[in-house]
């Protein structure tokens, strides 16, 4: 690490002096009933904040074999550094792009490294005069179709840390297709890369001569990577200041040092909290955040579930749930409440719940200051995997989803058929739906659409959604999850496949088996094909929320897949309304 001195002074033009200055005081932890058991870890709390600081793999590990894994894991603390010494390079790029004339930026990706350019398009947004921006990260085949612009005048920004990812390698094929059929003269000029060194796609995108290959420091998560190349280059391209938001980085990491104090350190307080109240059945980390922020949730929920549900245990963050009196909410619950200075979104809802549960409020000083936002929730998360005694930097049954979709695929390419479980019982238009193993033995012969009735204190609702970009889906989608936290009071999470099977899929899996599942999936209405695949998206989407399925069975979860004849949202509904009319 460089010495915080260093950090303040070497780039003067980023103002990190004045910048950690406003970031103090912007975190305040009311500990409400867990006053004692918080007071009685902040001492091993301040340990493990001296020990990111440090990036000492110690700190999460005694075993050599997994400390040498994290050591290779911890180059995000180091990278706002490196950023600063990359200004020059990221905005000397994007000013070329946008004087060539593209109109357009496509982002094909998959994970935390690509979810964190959709926050900044929301929150930030695109300046007037620069390309517009879209990011695609899904396989449905209408998101595929929905992401149509001008060819000859798009750039596609193909970001995968492994280069293997099977979606944008996927995307990457149907958008140079594309271009080919547009006639457009000399692909590969519309093709930029981001990825870690030595990769398959890194030495494709030498090989084919793409417009440029940004190469990201291997040590770097992709879920830890905003402040990296995975998370600039987009922000450039947006005509966003990286300067400022390098700079805000940098003020977070120097306002981070390591301080006896761990109830009042502007991040590990936040750490603190988290694990403190998963330890004691408090784990559902509820963000309560005013409309303009409501995507950096999408990012803090995935940060936080990929990174602590491992093991059996876990924080199970909740982001987007419609806000609530105190008295629909069980006892298992940290709020947070992130705000922007000046305004008071949310303050009387925040007063009401105060005597019921714990809260951290932060306060952002400005819209820019959301790259510091990104590095305090980073350091929080690793702390809070500290206290846990987990490692926060893998992701063990990611994996086992990614493998069961290929097992499919493998068989897809030999019958032309994907494998699936008997369905349980069949509704009026050929809804399938289909009940786990743990789901079938608890309902005792009860109809599969009596899935919520299997909720407890203590759970959590997860709706797993593979559906494209249609505005009723969603509000059928979200007047569904409302509907079952006000009747259950259980906490509820939505995610839409396959982007949450890249992050939140490793807390359903191997985080604490408090969940109850239903994962919609629908025939597509109209197909895309894949180049040079058998298969097609529907095809592929199909398999991956097969694979889930599969994998969250294996994992003994309560799951109910139910699969539509086509994304219709009056079925949809039907369907949810069934479901809320079992007992």
């Amino acid at each position: 690490m460089h010495r915080t001195g260093d950090l303040l002074t070497r780039w003067p033009a980023l103002d990190v002096a004045a910048r950690r200055d406003r970031l103090r005081g912007t975190l305040r932890l009311a500990p409400g009933p867990l006053a004692d058991v918080l007071r009685a870890s902040a001492d091993a709390a301040a340990r493990a904040g001296d020990g990111v600081w440090r990036t000492d793999p110690s700190t999460w590990s005694a075993d050599a074999k997994v400390q040498q894994t994290i050591a290779n894991r911890l180059g995000w603390m180091r990278s706002p550094a490196l950023m600063a010494d990359a200004i020059d390079r990221i905005s000397s790029f994007a000013a070329g792009v946008k004087r060539d004339g593209f109109s357009d930026v496509v982002l094909l990706g998959m994970g935390g490294s690509s979810l964190a350019p959709e926050v900044l398009r929301a929150v930030l947004g695109v300046t007037p005069g620069w390309p517009r921006f879209h990011m695609l990260d899904s396989t449905d085949p209408a998101a595929v179709r929905a992401a149509a612009t001008p060819p000859d005048r798009t750039v596609y920004l193909l970001s995968s840390k492994s280069g293997t990812t099977i979606e944008p390698n996927s995307l990457a094929a149907h958008f140079r297709r594309t271009l080919e059929d547009a006639r457009v003269p000399r692909w590969a000029d519309h093709f930029v890369a981001i990825t870690d060194a030595n990769t398959e796609l890194a030495h494709r995108a030498r090989a084919d001569n793409f417009r440029h290959v940004f190469i990201n420091p291997s040590d770097i998560g992709g879920r830890y990577s905003v402040l990296s190349f995975f998370g600039l280059v987009p922000a450039a391209l947006m005509g966003q200041s990286v300067t400022d938001l390098v700079g805000w980085g940098l003020a977070m990491l120097c306002a981070s040092e390591p301080d006896a104090d761990a109830m009042r350190h502007p991040s590990v307080a936040l750490g603190l909290a988290m694990a403190v109240g998963a330890r004691v059945g408090r784990d559902k980390l509820t963000l309560v955040v005013p409309p303009v922020l409501e995507p950096f949730g999408l990012w803090v929920e995935q940060l936080v579930a990929e990174s602590t549900g491992k093991n059996g245990v876990g924080v199970v963050p909740i982001a987007g749930e419609p806000g609530a009196d105190a008295t629909a909410y069980g006892n298992d619950r940290v709020f947070v409440r992130v705000r922007l200075s000046g305004q008071d979104s949310g303050d009387a809802e925040i007063a009401r719940l105060k005597s019921h549960a714990p809260i951290v409020e932060i306060e952002m000083p400005e819209r820019s200051a959301l790259a510091a936002e990104f590095l305090r929730w980073e350091i929080a998360t690793a702390v809070a995997g500290a206290l846990l005694g987990i490692n926060p930097f893998d992701e063990p049954n990611v994996q086992q989803a990614k493998d069961a979709t290929r097992t499919l695929l493998d068989e897809y390419k030999t019958s032309r058929r994907l494998p699936a479980p008997p369905a349980d019982r069949r509704l009026d238009g050929d809804v399938q739906l289909t009940l786990s193993r743990a789901a079938r033995e608890q309902l005792r012969g009860r109809n599969p659409e009596a899935i919520l009735s299997l909720l407890r204190g203590g759970d959590y609702f997860a709706l797993l959604a593979y559906l494209g970009p249609d505005a009723a889906l969603a509000r059928t989608v979200q007047d569904f999850r409302r509907a079952v936290r006000d009747r259950t009071r259980v906490a509820t999470m939505v995610g839409y496949g396959p982007r949450y099977l890249h992050s939140r899929g490793q807390l359903h899996k191997g985080g604490p088996n408090s969940g109850v599942f239903v994962l919609v999936s629908a025939a597509p209405t109209d197909d895309v094909s894949i180049p040079g695949e058998p298969f097609s998206f529907g095809t592929l989407e199909l398999a991956q929320a097969l694979g889930d399925f599969v994998s969250l069975d294996r994992t003994q979860r309560r799951v109910l897949h139910v699969h539509l004849p086509a994304p219709d949202p009056r079925l949809l509904n039907r369907i949810t309304e069934a479901l809320l009319k079992e007992p």
